[in-house]
């Protein structure tokens, strides 16, 4: 946890390097991207809005030049969609994709079927051939979990679904307390490896994602995301930061609201209901204090970029590691976190976490600093809204190709959707490809990066 106290002031198969701007051939979703009011991942994901600042700090954090930060948005908003359609196609022989390369320009899908090798390749990625289901590595994991939930130590802080390498992974300062978890999950031990690791992460304690608010004089935590729940406004960030009733005050002192709800350890969710004087922005704090805009949520994949914004340390940047994450805090386990190549401090906690001008969730903790660098995990924002029934803070209607009248059916703007679930809309029924909170202009028929006709 990052919270100030405020008186501490396989086998490859195919050709690596196909960049991914393809769709697979003759699907529902290649039809749907004939259309035309259906648009493509980028321009469905707002890439084009990415603003300055958050191009030069993926230049100074990643070794980019300027044209391949906007290469690397635009590759990564387009592998997702692809590799979504593929995991549809894939099905329980899926184990998992991630996006490779200074410009994020390879895609790589696993499976355990080499007979899927040549859909795959037909849709512009790179096939390996692997072992294990990203459903058994998940299954794995979660034996861990309840292992952990039922003898929680931190001794054995971190576990996670490694896809590259098609595996669980325990870190642990010591093997043996990692076997002894282990041993003690009841998991495949085929499918979990260990990792001898320093790493001893800890929460960093000390209405715009990233600013500075204080929780009733104990201590400083930053925004995540600006979010409504009715005519309420307020703004989601880590659990551990307050409990329900703790108030808060903001960046200036000024009296601000109060925790909602919160949940910590097991998740690191929570909300702040603002009072009259506060206004909910769809910014994020960028480099220099300018604002960054935020138009959605949808989850970037393994490998992408992601950049960081809190109250002590300011903006930066790195690269998503592993999605399905558990860290052992002293406080207890935290699971379904997303593990990233981010620095952080004390303070941060709380704060934004941002692909282009995607949402993707709250700083919880991590290890290391921003001078010699370490290890940041976030709470990914999907669930938060979903869980407290929240409406994320976007700047602008996404571009509402037209009035669609009255179609019928069950999507609807505001809800959050997971990967797989279904919905009608116009008499068709759609499947997710990609978990998001719908927005107006993101009818499935209109948003083939976000929905696959079933």
């Amino acid at each position: 946890m990052l919270h100030r106290h405020a008186k501490a002031g396989c086998v490859a198969i195919a050709a690596a390097g196909a960049v991914v701007l393809t769709l697979l051939p003759g699907s529902a979703a290649a039809r749907q991207a004939a259309e035309p009011t259906a648009r493509s991942a980028a321009d469905t994901l707002g890439v084009a809005a990415a603003p300055p600042q958050v191009l030069r700090a993926m230049q100074r954090d990643l070794g980019l030049t300027g044209a391949e930060a906007r290469e690397r948005l635009v590759n990564e908003a387009e592998a997702g969609a692809v590799a979504a359609r593929l995991r549809q196609r894939l099905a329980g022989a899926y184990a998992g994709s991630w996006v490779s390369g200074a410009d994020s320009a390879t895609l790589t899908v696993a499976t355990t079927r080499a007979a899927d090798a040549a859909a795959i390749t037909a849709a512009g990625a790179r096939a390996e051939v692997v072992p294990h289901t990203l459903a058994a590595l998940e299954g794995a994991k979660a034996a861990l979990d309840r292992a952990a939930a039922r003898n929680s130590s931190t001794a054995a802080p971190v576990w996670y679904v490694d896809v590259r390498a098609n595996s669980v992974v325990v870190q642990a300062v010591r093997p043996a307390a990692a076997d002894a978890l282990i041993a003690g999950s009841g998991a495949d031990r085929g499918l979990v490896r260990v990792a001898s690791s320093p790493e001893q992460p800890r929460p960093l304690y000390d209405i715009r994602g990233g600013d500075a608010y204080y929780m009733g004089g104990s201590g400083r935590c930053s925004v995540g995301f600006a979010i409504t729940r009715g005519a309420t406004q307020g703004f989601a960030t880590a659990g551990h930061c307050g409990r329900a009733g703790t108030t808060t005050t903001g960046y200036n002192q000024v009296a601000q609201g109060s925790f909602q709800a919160s949940t910590f350890p097991g998740r690191d969710t929570a909300w702040v209901a603002a009072n009259t004087n506060w206004t909910s922005t769809p910014y994020v704090k960028g480099s220099g204090g300018q604002n960054v805009q935020v138009t959605g949520s949808v989850q970037s994949p393994v490998g992408a970029s992601v950049c960081r914004s809190g109250s002590t340390t300011g903006w930066h940047c790195g690269t998503i590691q592993q999605h399905n994450t558990s860290v052992t805090y002293p406080e207890g386990t935290i699971s379904g976190v997303t593990r990233t190549t981010v620095c952080a401090e004390p303070g941060d906690s709380g704060g934004s976490y941002i692909s282009g001008s995607q949402a993707q969730g709250v700083t919880s903790g991590g290890s290391g600093d921003c001078r010699s660098g370490g290890t940041t995990f976030y709470q990914p924002i999907n669930p938060l809204l979903q869980s407290y029934g929240l409406t994320l803070k976007t700047t602008t209607d996404p571009g509402d190709p037209g009035d669609p009248g009255d179609p019928g059916g069950t999507w609807a703007a505001g809800t959050v959707y997971a990967t797989g679930a279904q919905v009608t809309y116009g008499g068709a029924t759609y499947r997710c490809l990609q978990g998001h909170q719908a927005q107006p202009g993101w009818e499935p028929p209109n948003v083939p990066a976000l929905w696959q006709r079933a």
